[in-house]
């Protein structure tokens, strides 16, 4: 931009000292090839400064929309990891899993019963009691309704919007403390999602290490190599699918 600056500039200081030095009969032509120059050089300066705007608001537009499935696909990982006790990495499973399963409606109570041993110890028959959490089993509700308000979007979540390509889905175990614990990471690169946008602002967003931006070169959530279901993307996509 400030190479761009000093060549407008010094294209401009051109143009007055021909037309004050230079004969006639040349300057006319001289001067015309300058502003040729000087109009060419402000469009580019232009555009250094629009681009990356308009870049910008069309990476927001696209992450959003990306962000929203991954969103989907997170929420039937925890489902099938709470009902299955492990995640799934096949989009197949997962979408057959969505269709049939079921949630318990539970209920959860305090209760008691006499501590038989204690009371017997101590030569009483109902003085010592044990706390206990009853847990009764109201009915069932259907994972689908309750996670995608009983429409099929699931059934395309896998899809990364405006591109040909599905998610890349991984799930696994990793252990941690001699505890094992199951792990799933769904992602996609930043270069399908902005295919076509300006090539070197797309480098620059790849290497983004943010609070407010999307880090690295993935679009993500959950990850393998940490207990971890969370998304790489800041809260501000958050607050714009609240509103």
């Amino acid at each position: 931009m400030i190479l761009l600056i000093i060549g407008i500039v010094l294209c401009i200081l051109l143009v007055f000292l021909i037309e004050k030095f230079v004969p006639k009969k040349f300057n006319k032509f001289i001067s015309l090839i300058l502003w040729i120059l000087i109009a060419f050089l402000g469009y580019k300066l232009y555009d250094s400064v629009i681009g990356p705007v308009k870049f910008n608001e069309q990476k927001e537009i696209r992450y959003a929309k990306v962000i929203k499935n991954l969103k989907d696909i997170k929420a039937g990982e925890l489902a099938y990891n709470e009902i299955n006790g492990k995640f799934t990495k096949n989009f197949d499973s997962l979408v057959r899993f969505i269709d049939t399963a079921q949630f318990a409606i539970v209920q959860r109570r305090d209760s008691s019963y006499a501590d038989v041993e204690k009371n017997k110890a101590y030569g009483i028959d109902s003085g010592y009691f044990i706390d206990v959490i009853v847990t009764d089993t109201l009915g069932f509700t259907s994972v689908r309704d309750s996670l995608y308000d009983g429409t099929d979007r699931y059934k395309t979540m896998m899809n990364v919007p405006g591109t040909d390509q599905q998610f890349e889905l991984n799930a696994g175990s990793i252990e941690k403390n001699n505890v094992t614990y199951s792990v799933f990471e769904a992602k996609v690169a930043k270069d399908v999602v902005l295919k076509g946008m300006d090539k070197d602002l797309i480098l620059q967003e790849k290497q983004v290490v943010s609070v407010d931006g999307v880090n690295g070169a993935y679009i993500k959530v959950g990850s393998m190599d940490e207990i971890n279901t969370s998304g790489n993307w800041p809260k501000i996509y958050d607050a714009k699918e609240e509103k």
